[in-house]
Order: C-alpha cells, then sequence, then structure tokens
C-alpha cells in the first residue's frame, strides 16, 4: 500500500513539474514571440524601403540588354517586355567611346586611393578619440569632425569655391595681399587631383570612425589594465590589444569597399570642380560620363544608363567575391560568409 502511495505521489510531482516546464516554456514562447513582434515591426520601416526602392526595380536590369522603346498608350513593363532583345550593344559605348580609358581609369584609380585612406585614416581618428581623457573635448572633436558627413556635396562646393575662387577666394585674396599672382584654380588641373581627395577624406572621415569608436568601447578594459601592469607602452596597448580588436571589423569595410570600386561619389566628382571643362580630365568618371549621356531621356540614352549600372553592379559583385575569397584563404574568421 505504501508503496503505491509513494508511486503516486512520484506521479504526481512529475505531472506537476512537467506542467510547471510547459507553463514556463509556454511563457518564454510568449516573451520571445511578443520582443519578436516588436524587432519586426521596428525594421518594416527598412524592408519597406528595399522592397519599394531596391527589389521592385529589378526588372529595369532587362533594359541594359533590350532595345528598349516607348510605344504611346503602354506603361513602363508593357513597353519594356516588348522591347527586342539587343545582346551587349547597349554596353558598346562605354567601351568605344574615345574617354573609355580615361573615364574607367579615373573611377578606378581614385576608388583604390579613397579604398586605402578609408581603411587607415578612419581608425587613426578614432584610436587618436579614443585616447582623449576629456569626455567634452572628446565629444566636441567628434561633432566637429562628424558634422561635415550631413552637409550635401552641393554646399561643400560652395564652401570651396569660397576658399578657390579667382576673384574673391580666401586663398587668393590672401595671396594677393602679399603682392603674389593669384592661381586660377579652376583653370589648373594639377591641384585638383589632391583636393578631390582631401575633400572626400574631409567629409567622409567622422562618419567613417563612428563603427570603429564603438568597437574600441566595447573592448573589455581589463585587457588594457594587465598590459600596464605588465609595463606595456600605449603604443604596444594599441598594437597587441586594440588592432587585433579591430581587425574584423577593418576587413569587412575593406571588402564593402572594394564593391564599389567600378563606382564613384557623384556629388564629389559633379559639385566640387564645377564641371569646368579645363578640368574635365580630373573629374571624369563613370558615373559623371554617363550623367551626361543620359540627362536627355530619351529611350536610347535610358538604354545605355541602364547598361552603365549593370556593369557597375556586376563587376561590383565580383570584386567582392574575390575580395572575400581571398580573405577566406588567409583568415576565414574575418570573412564576410
Amino acid at each position: 500500500m505504501d508503496a503505491m502511495r509513494h508511486e503516486a505521489d512520484t506521479g504526481t510531482q512529475s505531472a506537476q513539474a512537467l506542467a510547471q516546464t510547459k507553463l514556463r516554456r509556454r511563457k518564454r514562447g510568449g516573451v520571445q514571440g511578443s520582443h519578436n513582434r516588436q524587432l519586426t515591426i521596428l525594421a518594416l520601416p527598412t524592408l519597406l524601403w528595399f522592397l519599394i526602392f531596391s527589389y521592385l526595380p529589378m526588372p529595369g536590369l532587362l533594359m541594359a540588354f533590350k532595345h528598349y522603346k516607348v510605344v504611346p498608350g503602354q506603361n513602363f513593363f508593357q513597353n519594356l517586355f516588348r522591347s527586342r532583345w539587343s545582346g551587349f550593344d547597349n554596353f558598346k559605348f562605354l567601351f568605344t567611346t574615345p574617354d573609355a580609358k580615361l573615364i574607367i581609369t579615373n573611377t578606378i584609380v581614385y576608388n583604390i586611393i579613397f579604398i586605402i585612406l578609408g581603411a587607415t585614416l578612419p581608425v587613426l581618428f578614432a584610436l587618436m578619440i579614443s585616447e582623449v581623457h576629456s569626455k567634452g573635448l572628446q565629444k566636441v572633436t567628434q561633432t566637429a569632425v562628424f558634422l561635415p558627413h550631413f552637409l550635401s556635396w552641393v554646399v561643400v562646393s560652395f564652401f570651396v569655391f569660397a576658399f578657390l575662387s579667382d576673384d574673391k577666394g580666401f586663398i587668393n585674396q590672401v595671396i594677393a595681399s602679399k603682392g603674389g599672382a593669384k592661381i586660377p584654380f579652376y583653370n589648373s588641373p594639377k591641384y585638383w587631383r589632391g583636393l578631390l581627395i582631401f575633400v572626400s577624406q574631409w567629409k567622409g572621415i567622422g562618419y567613417g570612425s563612428v563603427v570603429y569608436l564603438a568597437a574600441i568601447t566595447g573592448i573589455d578594459q581589463s585587457f588594457y589594465e594587465a598590459a600596464v601592469i605588465d609595463g606595456a607602452s600605449k603604443w604596444q596597448q594599441i598594437k597587441y590589444i586594440t588592432i587585433p580588436a579591430l581587425k574584423t571589423i577593418i576587413i569587412i569595410q575593406f571588402i564593402m569597399a572594394i564593391g564599389r570600386i567600378f563606382s564613384s561619389d557623384f556629388g564629389l566628382f559633379w559639385n566640387i570642380p564645377r564641371q569646368s571643362p579645363t578640368l574635365v580630365n580630373v573629374w571624369q568618371t563613370i558615373d559623371t560620363y554617363v550623367y551626361q549621356i543620359v540627362r536627355g531621356g530619351s529611350p536610347s540614352q535610358i538604354r545605355m544608363g541602364a547598361a552603365a549600372g549593370f556593369f557597375q553592379s556586376f563587376f561590383g559583385f565580383v570584386t567582392i567575391m574575390i575580395a572575400n575569397r581571398i580573405v577566406t584563404k588567409v583568415d576565414e574568421d574575418s570573412a564576410l560568409f
């Protein structure tokens, strides 16, 4: 009898424990479900943005391979799908134009410089900011360097013009006050490659350093404390603690930048030199050239613009895959996928 009673009590306890476990799982599932719904709602605007502006326009890629024509009474998609295929004819203008070598070379060379500087200057700036002990000075410096990112290239172009104008530019006014001859900057190509690189980095270094600053902030301070106890100098702390902690982020940013090697910042190259004909060999890139070709809006110009966009996207994807493959061979943990 006692054995039967004991078994019954044990069974009751097991049933109660099982019920409590199911209840906890149900509550946990409810909490997780609520959390997931909140995250989904939070991400919904971004998802809609990508859907509307990135995925819905994708059928337009077909325009790069079609002899697109506008037929009255038909919408865009009807015109697109009923147009005949043209193969790679729309791509020829990028390679048959007399300026093909110039625009492709400018685009790639500028981007190589931007990639190298983008992988070094923001990191150095983030390291310098992290070593500022005054929180107030640190915030002021961050804000001052981050602010140019929010300025449009049109506004920046007026700032540059205020410094470099032949007549009233600040630099020429200083030169004239010293008795020197004014420099016609907008007719002197030799100054502009360096100027474009400088303006690009001035505008982007603050934004580029944000990720690195966040990563530096997240490094366990006990590592630095142990290094100080062992007698490590500040440079040794940066070399053996900070830089290794940033390595993965630096490599990922580097890979993503390589994917844009066939694209250029249109605002920089179009607005800063003010489309000066004398400087065309300096500022002409694939993006500025395509804009000049397609801004008429005729079907043939639109076809060429679509072909140029597809060319940039395709080879950008290829370069990302190649770079990621190389990184995988060297350090698999630092690769994108």
